[in-house]
């Protein structure tokens, strides 16, 4: 299992914005480190004086993160994708590929899986880590192939009565015209259908970026689980900053009013379950995250288990009808 995880391993960290006063200690400690190592002089007590300061620190600003922070975080470059939570969590795991219509669409990955001798399938968004895997994975945004891709697998899980798992984390469906002309809109609307009434139990995490339809058309969940530092929202603060103030700048003040942290979405009945993540993110420490979701999975999923296929769906139609309730100010006279 540690294994799964060797390329976060002695890699070199990139830090965020806010994040750069944490930056200059840690670089301290490694300059320590380093003296230490070539013995010249014993610097032990200065070492663990600033790692206690950058403890302080961290934990510190991620006391008090700012919904635009949670947003930043949920992008970071090193956070751990769904592949790597597959290599981690499950066993067996026999990747499917392509739609059997027009190609193979690497922004989405799927395949059947074991947990825990649990057999599954598996369907989840995929982003790269350097520039070169984003060009072939298409940054995480899926065209109508991969949306056709996850809907083949969807229903292989429903024929072969085995539970459906699903991995958020796209900015949102590809744009492009090509997208457009081979259907995007259809795509996205046929999953949203199909998994309403898939006779199998479904369960979707949001790993980093829940992104609008590009989201949701793999989300249509009877349990949706946020990790601690996701975020899941009709639009991108960015683009709601561009729509609403016609200025970009406003991300942060739009990330605020969208209310697209997890914590926020538990709150309005839209999520189910925060999964917590170590300090300072998933990304710092991969294997305690995912071995933290793995046991949030086991248990959501075994409870699902207990329902009979008619109150599953039953269940997951009122779960979404009573989704978004709203108050009407009274007429002005």
């Amino acid at each position: 299992m540690e294994q799964s995880f060797t390329s976060f391993v002695n890699k070199k960290r990139r830090y965020l914005e806010f994040e750069r006063p944490l930056q200059d200690l840690d670089n301290q400690v490694e300059q320590l480190k380093n003296l230490k190592l070539q013995g010249q002089v014993d610097v032990s007590l200065e070492i663990k004086a600033l790692e206690k300061k950058s403890d302080e620190l961290l934990k510190t600003l991620f006391d008090h993160l700012t919904p635009y922070q949670i947003v930043q975080l949920a992008r970071h470059p090193d956070r751990p994708s769904a592949l790597d939570h597959i290599d981690t969590i499950f066993d067996d795991f026999t990747e499917l590929s392509g739609d059997r219509a027009f190609m193979e669409d690497k922004s989405i990955v799927g395949g059947l899986a074991s947990l825990d001798g649990i057999p599954v399938m598996l369907i989840g968004h995929q982003k790269g880590k350097t520039t070169q895997e984003n060009v072939v994975r298409n940054f995480g945004m899926p065209k109508p192939e991969g949306y056709r891709k996850a809907l083949r697998l969807m229903s292989l899980a429903e024929q072969w009565k085995i539970p459906l798992i699903t991995f958020i984390d796209t900015p949102g469906a590809y744009p492009g015209i090509e997208a457009e002309e081979r259907g995007q809109a259809e795509a996205i609307a046929k999953n949203i259908l199909v998994m309403t009434d898939l006779k199998t139990p479904i369960l979707s995490i949001v790993l980093g970026e829940g992104g609008s339809g590009g989201a949701l058309a793999i989300a249509v969940a009877d349990r949706l689980l946020m990790m601690q530092y996701s975020i899941y929202s009709v639009i991108s603060p960015e683009g709601c900053a561009a729509i609403t103030w016609k200025d970009g700048s406003f991300a942060s003040k739009a990330a605020e009013a969208l209310q697209l942290t997890a914590a926020d979405l538990v709150k309005s009945g839209i999520a189910d379950l925060v999964v917590p993540e170590p300090l300072g993110g998933a990304h710092r420490d991969p294997l305690s995250s995912a071995l933290g979701l793995k046991a949030a999975l086991l248990k959501e999923l075994k409870n699902l288990q207990t329902f009979s296929q008619p109150d599953l769906l039953t269940n997951r139609y009122s779960r979404f009808r009573d989704m978004g309730p709203y108050r009407e100010s009274p007429k002005s006279v």
